[in-house]
């Protein structure tokens, strides 16, 4: 047999059948069976055995951490793309649950996530709990935050402004407002903190794109105090030229002097290329209207 046709048998993909041996079997090595999961998803549920299998590999903590991973993403696969996956999905959840309080934060942060995908009110419990007793956390707060966003519920919404207010690092807090970001009563805890040049930088431009969503007239309201300030922070500024251009009165602004000073020389002076167009764009709408009167 030529080298040629040597290349082209071993890169040959077996069969979901195959790969579902290899998958599972316990002799392999970690390479071979982490391979193999990448090919095995069309086998999962075509026998309970199979699908048992696979949930064992998920569940037994002797595994090599990559196995698992590996056996995790399998199953995700076959749960978003196998119609017939609709029969072990009850299977399928059994076992997220059990491994989401797993040893290995990989694991948990893996098995949560899926689960948080499947809008399984187990992760919501299970991160409010994290979150106020941080000694029952199963991740980082952090991350509880941001699975909590793919199924918001109110109570989510309280215990994200508890840490905005005591936050037990700056990520946390960071996330806390994204997750609140859809939130319409949250809107005048976004108005303090993008007005409080104390703040971080992160926090106060998450603070303005949240209120620009959530009320833009009060965004507009400190938008022309924001763009006249020269030590203000450009994507703040660019921010709040978003909500002057999309919601304030033409008129006005195309006579406002002061703030068409302002924006020429963000259009001039920003480091960024694409505050420096949105500045120029701004510029041609109102400067030439003031003209054509």
């Amino acid at each position: 047999m030529t080298t040629k046709k040597k290349a082209a048998k071993s890169s040959r993909k077996m069969s979901s059948r195959a790969a579902m041996a290899v998958a599972t079997d316990e002799k392999a090595t970690t390479k071979q069976r982490v391979k193999a999961m990448s090919q095995a998803p069309l086998a999962v549920c075509e026998t309970d055995d199979n699908l048992q299998k696979m949930l064992a590999v998920v569940r037994n903590k002797d595994e090599a951490v990559q196995v698992r991973l590996a056996a995790l993403d399998t199953l995700a696969t076959a749960a978003f793309s196998a119609v017939k996956f609709e029969s072990c999905r009850n299977d399928y959840i059994a076992a997220l649950r059990e491994v989401a309080e797993d040893p290995s934060q990989e694991i948990r942060e893996s098995a949560l996530g899926l689960l948080a995908g499947e809008k399984d009110p187990f992760v919501q419990k299970k991160m409010l709990e994290g979150l106020k007793n941080p000694q029952k956390a199963l991740v980082p707060p952090e991350k509880a935050l941001q699975l909590l966003s793919y199924d918001v519920h109110t109570e989510a919404y309280a215990v994200a402004r508890d840490i905005v207010k005591n936050p037990p690092s700056e990520t946390a807090k960071q996330e806390a407002l994204r997750l609140l970001a859809a939130d319409a009563k949250s809107a005048p805890l976004f108005e303090k903190l993008l007005r409080d040049k104390d703040e971080k930088r992160e926090v106060r431009q998450l603070s303005a794109s949240a209120l620009n969503a959530l009320n833009p007239d009060k965004l507009q309201e400190h938008a022309r105090e924001i763009l006249l300030d020269d030590s203000e922070y450009e994507d703040i500024q660019a921010t709040s030229l978003t909500a002057l251009k999309r919601f304030g009165d033409e008129e006005e602004l195309s006579k406002d002097k002061a703030l068409l000073k302002s924006v020429d020389r963000l259009s001039t002076e920003a480091k960024s290329a694409k505050y420096k167009r949105s500045a120029k764009q701004f510029l041609q709408t109102y400067v030439d209207k003031d003209k054509d009167k």
